[in-house]
């Protein structure tokens, strides 16, 4: 990568050479520079097998029960559930009362949470999934 002052003119041309030459004593000094990757013989991880945590968003009926069949359609899949929150949406167009959920799972797999999502969105208490992302990290 070549960087410095950048400012333009003199600068910039100084900047340029200086880095053309510190990768030319590298060169001829044996040294390493940047070069094939370490990972290049990894074997790829197919993503349905990847696993991470989610993030997910439903817009939902607000009555007795809806959590308890949300819960049963992450348990079918295998999908554990780690946090849940609920809120009452205002309702839209004189609708039923309604909810947001969002859940986060701990870690399962893309292919699971991809079930999951799909039976979901397949209930009649969810009006619909709003968002599905994924949660890298701690």
């Amino acid at each position: 990568m070549f960087y410095g002052r950048g400012a333009g003119g003199d600068p910039t041309a100084s900047a340029v050479l200086g880095d053309v030459v510190a990768v030319a004593r590298h060169k001829v000094g044996g040294g390493r520079g940047p070069g094939e990757s370490a990972y290049a013989d990894l074997p790829l991880l197919d993503m349905g097998q990847a696993m991470t945590r989610y993030h997910i968003s439903l817009d939902v009926a607000d009555r007795p029960g809806v959590l308890a069949q949300i819960a049963t359609a992450f348990a079918a899949h295998d999908v554990s559930i780690e946090t849940v929150r609920q809120r009452q949406l205002p309702p839209h167009g004189g609708a039923a009362a309604r909810a947001s959920l969002v859940v986060v799972t701990h870690s399962a797999t893309d292919a699971a949470l991809a079930a999951t999502v799909e039976a979901l969105a397949a209930l009649p208490v969810v009006r619909g999934v709003i968002s599905v992302m994924r949660v890298e990290g701690v």
